[in-house]
């Protein structure tokens, strides 16, 4: 266990605005974002990360933040460990997904550890542990196969522990909720309570499993049914032929994040989505894919879960075959649910059957990056469900 402070080499820095100069622009037709991201969207932003945006400055940013790194099992880890200045906080760990990172987290540090200094009740605090998961960021390079949600988990298990932590919640969106999940699975006498979002539910095939969904549910259904899936199928199916346009083209890996924050974040079709993440932000954490070279690495969890059947098996629910999902068995630890109606697609009904759920809530604002989006009902969200499991 060491402290860690980001400081890549120029060079690197160089050798990536370099790619970027050299890019070969494909020509494509001009229809928006219906066949995925445009060309000129993408030249304009890559331009921006090539000229007009400062990585020192968010480098030094992200410094002052406690860093750390330790090994597990031969895996790098690096994680964030902000301690609050309540000396009863609850200790707390978030876990972010993909494309994500520990970026998603940054606005809700500090109200999460320091309630007193933002408004908040001090018996809200948290001491908070962040961590990139393995093969994400700077908890790279993996060391080797394996490293799916259940193995992750048993990784962060160790961590807590390691940090002296014996009782403590865990809050994880899209793989972060799996991740969280396992975590309370493997480890139900040192979590106390598990709060997710982006949680993914689905049928498994059981009679009347689909009677009496509302009609808010149906949507959900037939959105999860209808959804364009191609980054999962390739990421989860030949993730190391893809490993090559990403860790060779920053363009390409730009593309790859940036798609799936327009398609998933919370905003009219009207609205571009520099006015709801900011362009630096999107930067930001597309050059914490880049510069570690995570690309390939961090695509290699949806392998090891599908293929692993880690998820409790798959057979893509769009495909027009089965149920396409095994239910697993359902977790003890009392687990709140967060949902966003706008873009989640979490049934209860299904989450109530893998997850002890105690708490459900569903907002009409914020999106798949929840804690990006809206830190303010995140972080209320946080604090009102580990208020009643503490």
């Amino acid at each position: 266990m060491r402290p860690f402070r980001i400081d890549v080499p120029q060079a690197q820095w160089d050798d990536l605005t370099t790619r970027l100069a050299n890019t070969r622009w494909p020509v494509l037709p001009d229809v928006g974002w219906s066949r995925g991201v445009p060309v000129a969207y993408l030249r304009e932003l890559a331009e921006r990360w090539r000229t007009g945006y400062d990585w020192r400055a968010h480098e030094a940013e992200l410094n002052d933040i406690p860093q750390f790194v330790t090994e597990i099992d031969g895996q790098r880890l690096h994680f964030l460990h902000v301690r609050s200045p309540e000396p009863d906080a609850t200790p707390l760990m978030l876990l972010h997904g993909w494309p994500g990172s520990i970026l998603e987290f940054l606005d809700v540090i500090g109200p999460l550890s320091d309630p007193r200094a933002h408004g908040g009740d001090p018996a809200d605090a948290f001491h908070l542990v962040v961590p990139s998961l393995p093969g994400f960021g700077f908890s790279t390079p993996l060391s080797g196969p394996g490293s799916g949600s259940a193995a992750m988990a048993a990784a962060m298990v160790r961590l807590m522990s390691r940090l002296g932590y014996e009782r403590y919640g865990v809050q994880g969106g899209d793989t972060g909720s799996y991740v969280a999940a396992a975590m309370g699975r493997q480890a139900p006498e040192h979590v106390l309570g598990i709060h997710v979002n982006a949680l993914l539910t689905f049928p498994v095939g059981a009679g009347g499993e689909l009677d009496g969904l509302t009609a808010a549910e149906q949507r959900r259904l037939a959105a999860m049914e209808s959804y364009n899936d191609g980054y999962l199928q390739i990421q989860a199916k030949s993730p190391h032929t893809l490993a090559y346009g990403l860790h060779d083209s920053p363009a390409g890996q730009l593309a790859w994040i940036v798609e799936m924050f327009h398609r998933l974040t919370d905003r009219p079709a009207e609205v571009p989505l520099d006015a709801v993440v900011d362009p630096d932000w999107l930067l930001t954490n597309a050059s914490l894919y880049w510069l570690p070279g995570a690309g390939g690495s961090a695509a290699q969890v949806y392998y090891e879960d599908i293929t692993a059947t880690a998820w409790g098996g798959w057979d893509d629910p769009g495909a027009g075959g089965g149920a396409g999902w095994a239910a697993t068995a359902a977790g003890a630890v009392p687990t709140g649910v967060l949902v966003s109606t706008a873009k989640d697609v979490t049934i209860r009904r299904f989450a109530e059957r893998e997850h002890h759920v105690v708490r459900w809530t569903e907002y009409d604002r914020g999106g798949h990056f929840f804690a990006l989006e809206q830190p303010r009902l995140f972080t209320g969200d946080v604090r009102d469900f580990f208020r009643g499991v503490r």
